[in-house]
């Protein structure tokens, strides 16, 4: 076979991203470059074929027609890569993209998800960390996790499996000998969640004295280290500390309350990959060995 004499890759990615995007900064974003770097590609490309690919003032760059013409034959070539390259990959392993909330992801999915490759070995899990509305339409997910009251959209299938408890949780040598055990404890809040000490009191019955002081932590998972580092008491979920407090790093005097909220696993309308079907059953199994936490108690 004859050798082929070919410009560099490098500098046909550069053209045929601009000619695709339109801009240079855009190009240059896509190819995690700089503009320079594009503009001197190109030029580089044209001098190398002998051809003006591009013309006009270099803030408005466009298209000659042969740089069309080159334009639609390399996006064309790249098309068909990357669908060979995609195929390819679908014999090997299917990837499911799953958004979820995140300390569920960090404390309780991803400890769980080398149970499900064992079963399930050609399926690979991508999570990513997500608390905004889900709309699959917009965005490329096989699937989300959420906590909401209510299925949380319209037009998608929605299966609650994880009920929702909640209760102060705290380091267990600063458990206190007073009515609640947390008598003089700073309480740590969340930013993001400045209700949730008051709707633990309306779910649980029962009212805290007022604390020396609070301490705010940008995320529940920094609150619940802080808690665990004996910083004060925090509030969490039950799934997010039932290990925690089985091995007595944290210890949950007053128990926890149940809320009207529940974990709801959220796939669009209509199905989609196989394997979300089986990954959705994997979590609802998983969900169903987690012990329901023991009730609201009055300590002594």
């Amino acid at each position: 076979m004859e050798r082929r004499v070919m410009p560099p890759l490098t500098a046909l990615r550069a053209f045929e991203a601009f000619a695709r995007r339109g801009r240079m900064t855009l190009a240059a974003d896509e190819l995690c470059v700089t503009h320079g770097a594009i503009s001197r590609q190109i030029r580089s490309l044209e001098e190398a074929v002998g051809l003006e690919l591009t013309e006009g003032p270099r803030h408005k760059l466009k298209l000659t027609e042969a740089g069309e013409r080159l334009a639609a034959a390399l996006s064309g070539a790249f098309d068909q890569v990357e669908r060979a390259l995609t195929e390819l990959k679908s014999t090997e392993h299917v990837e499911l993209h799953l958004s979820c909330v995140g300390t569920l992801a960090i404390r309780w999915l991803i400890p769980r998800l080398p149970a499900f490759h064992a079963r399930h070995p050609a399926v690979r899990v991508k999570v990513t960390e997500s608390y905004a509305s889900v709309d699959f339409a917009r965005e490329r997910f096989d699937a989300a996790i959420r906590v909401a009251e209510t299925a949380p959209i319209v037009g998608a299938e929605a299966v609650a499996f994880l009920e929702n408890f909640h209760g102060p949780v705290v380091a267990p040598h600063l458990v206190g000998k007073g009515p609640t055990g947390l008598e003089g404890l700073t309480r740590l809040t969340t930013g993001t969640r400045q209700t949730a000490w008051s709707e633990w009191e309306a779910h649980s019955g029962v009212t805290l004295p007022a604390p020396p002081e609070t301490q705010e932590f940008e995320h529940i998972f920094y609150t619940l280290e802080a808690a665990a580092a004996g910083l004060g008491v925090g509030l969490s979920p039950w799934v997010y500390v039932a290990g925690d407090i089985a091995a007595g790093r944290l210890a949950a005097p007053l128990g926890f309350a149940p809320t009207p909220s529940r974990f709801w696993f959220l796939t669009p309308a209509g199905g989609g990959k196989p394997a979300v079907a089986a990954f959705r059953d994997w979590v609802i199994e998983e969900a169903a060995k987690v012990p329901v936490p023991r009730g609201v108690v009055a300590r002594a």
